[in-house]
C-alpha cells in the first residue's frame, strides 16, 4: 500500500496545503494512523479512500490549530501595544484593592458593638433594615444611622480620612 499510494497522497496534500514538507508530515502521519489502524486489527476495505478521508481531516485539523494560534508575534508589537491584563489584576491595583480592604475592615472592627453588628448584618448578611431593626430590637431609623456610620467610616478609611 505504501509504494502504491505515497507519491499520489504526497501531491495531493501538497496542493492542498502549499508546502511539500508540510505535505511529507501529513502523509507520513496519514500512512501511520492507517497502518495503526491495521495493526489494531481493524478491517480496512479501501485503504485508498482511508488514506485519503485520514489525510483531509489532518489538513482540517492543522488549519483549525493554525487560525487558533494565529497571531502577532509580542515582539514584533510596540510596547504600548503589548496586551495588558485587567487593571485589576495590575500588581498596584491589586495591592491598593487590599490595602483598601483592610482599611474598610479595621475601619468596621473600630465601630461600636451595636453599630458594627447593624452594619454588618445589612452590609454582609445582606438582611433588609427592617430584618436588622427587629432582630437587634431597635427602630428602622437607628438601622439606617447605624449603616450611614459604617458606610462614613469605610469612605474614610480608604481615602486615607
Amino acid at each position: 500500500m505504501l509504494e502504491r499510494h505515497y507519491r499520489e497522497l504526497l501531491n495531493f496534500l501538497c496542493r492542498l496545503v502549499g508546502d511539500r514538507h508540510a505535505a511529507a508530515d501529513l502523509t507520513q502521519e496519514s500512512f501511520m494512523r492507517v497502518l495503526a489502524l491495521q495493526q489494531a486489527g481493524q478491517a480496512v476495505l479501501d485503504g485508498r479512500a482511508l488514506l485519503y478521508r485520514t489525510a483531509r481531516n489532518l489538513v482540517v485539523d492543522r488549519h483549525r490549530r493554525a487560525a487558533v494560534r494565529r497571531h502577532d508575534a509580542l515582539e514584533e508589537l510596540a510596547e504600548d501595544e503589548h496586551p495588558s491584563a485587567p487593571p485589576r489584576w495590575q500588581p498596584d491595583e491589586a495591592l491598593a484593592s487590599r490595602q483598601d480592604a483592610q482599611a474598610c475592615l479595621a475601619a468596621i472592627e473600630a465601630l461600636p458593638p451595636r453599630c458594627r453588628e447593624a452594619f454588618v448584618l445589612h452590609v454582609f448578611d445582606e438582611l433588609s433594615q427592617a430584618q436588622v431593626a427587629e432582630r437587634m430590637g431597635i427602630s428602622v431609623s437607628m438601622v439606617e444611622k447605624h449603616v450611614a456610620r459604617g458606610l462614613l467610616a469605610c469612605r474614610d478609611a480608604r481615602c486615607g480620612g
